[in-house]
């Protein structure tokens, strides 16, 4: 059984066991978490979609780890204006792993 569930704006395709990364979820290392924006759920033939969510669906998962990514740099230019910037941002990000997914 698959689930596409919704969480930090962006879409996540997700099966049982499966280890995401996403942008940062409430709660310490070792929580229980409830996603319960699921787009669509499925197995083999039978696949419910929402419209927009599924009602009565939702995805559990265990915080694995909390920290910060990569850093990325933000560079902005205007040509022969002697305008630079440089900046740098490192994101909050949660490691999940999926538990159960209930339709």
């Amino acid at each position: 059984m698959y689930a596409v569930l919704k969480t930090g704006g962006k879409q996540y395709k997700v099966a049982e066991g499966d280890v995401i990364q996403v942008e940062k979820v409430e709660g310490n290392v070792g929580d229980t978490v409830t996603l319960d924006q699921v787009l669509l759920v499925g197995a083999d033939e039978d696949i419910q979609v929402g419209s927009p969510l599924v009602s009565g669906s939702a995805v559990t998962a265990e915080i694995v780890e909390q920290f910060k990514d990569k850093k990325i740099l933000v560079f902005k230019k205007r040509r022969r204006k002697n305008y630079r910037r440089k900046n740098g941002h490192r994101q909050m990000v949660t490691r999940l792993k999926i538990t159960g997914i209930s339709k």
